[in-house]
């Protein structure tokens, strides 16, 4: 039982879809909705000032993939604000469970793809943790929830088998402006860390030569909302250009495309992860879960205090530590 939600941006409350009390109780029955989880005692993805504490999430990746990556101390970090160091004055370890949303493309250059998608899911549900809390969100030009954020991940794996092969365009920024400001509105509120897997070739009908009218959010403003949020972003690319070129969409919006979705990878501090068949998502979720567990939480108190509302630029440093590369957001607005 999917529950529809219309897109949301702006947002126009006219194309919104009411939903029915009946279809809420069932899909409360089926993947429970509102499950309650112990709740941290304070957040550990955030990248706003808060209480004079910024709080930065930090990805490590070892360089070299047959190394075995050892747990790391603060020592290990150098945090630098506008070029400028910062004292570390909070540190958590990566072992933190994490709420995650896998956001799936339906729309018609994926349309053709509904096995490997259903698959996919699966494999991603089976390679969450149980600490995780997991939702599933579809979209073509619409947005369907199947699942808000739940541990069942049993009774998710179920609803799956009811994700049935869609009609309509693709927008794709509204579905994830959709989702960050709205589903993992959870998260934030009870203090959980949250990433956004997202599946799709990421081509909007809003881009250039692409037929349809597309999302109502435009890139940069998808971008400006990703930099406020407390959400890691992960696009897995899957490749449609076959697909895609039969109905006519330009190499050229694949291209564009693509290098969106590396932007959109870079302001969460990763990169864009690829599948073109199922095979290919083997370990790519195993991967996305393994490398989501190794995230930090590094908090300081910056030498600028003036909540001036401006973009402040953030590197995070590791020392001593060739073998390993860390990623982290950009920045954050002081505010």
């Amino acid at each position: 039982m999917l529950v529809p939600f219309r897109k949301f941006c702006g947002w126009r409350q006219d194309r919104i879809h009411h939903i029915l009390p009946a279809a809420v109780v069932l899909l409360t029955a089926c993947c429970s909705l509102l499950t309650t989880a112990a709740q941290t005692p304070e957040p550990t993805d955030t990248i706003r000032i808060d209480t004079d504490l910024v709080n930065v999430s930090v990805s490590v990746f070892s360089r070299h993939a047959t190394l075995a990556k050892s747990a790391l101390e603060q020592k290990d970090f150098a945090v630098f604000e506008n070029g400028e160091p910062q004292e570390i004055s909070f540190f958590a370890s990566a072992e933190t469970p994490f709420d995650l949303v896998l956001l799936l493309d339906l729309s018609g250059s994926t349309a053709n793809k509904i096995k490997l998608i259903r698959t996919s899911s699966r494999r991603f549900v089976d390679a969450a943790r149980p600490g995780d809390r997991i939702a599933m969100v579809t979209f073509t030009e619409d947005v369907q929830v199947v699942s808000r954020l739940t541990f069942d991940h049993e009774a998710l794996k179920s609803g799956i088998d009811h994700i049935e092969k869609p009609d309509g365009g693709t927008n794709f920024w509204d579905a994830l402006r959709f989702v960050l400001e709205h589903i993992v509105s959870q998260s934030r509120v009870e203090g959980r860390r949250s990433a956004v897997v997202v599946m799709t070739d990421g081509v909007d009908n809003a881009l250039p030569d692409v037929s349809g009218d597309g999302s109502v959010t435009t890139f940069a403003e998808l971008i400006d909302v990703v930099r406020r949020s407390d959400t890691i972003v992960l696009p897995i690319y899957l490749d449609t250009v076959k697909e895609g070129r039969h109905n006519g969409t330009p190499l050229s919006a694949y291209a564009l495309a693509q290098q969106q979705l590396s932007e959109l990878a870079s302001e969460s501090g990763n990169s864009v992860y690829q599948a073109r068949k199922v095979e290919d998502l083997n370990g790519t979720y195993a991967q996305v879960i393994q490398d989501l567990s190794r995230v930090y939480s590094i908090g300081y108190r910056p030498a600028n205090r003036v909540r001036d509302g401006s973009w402040r630029a953030v590197a995070v440093q590791l020392v001593g530590r060739p073998d390993l590369v860390a990623r982290a957001r950009r920045g954050y607005y002081a505010k």
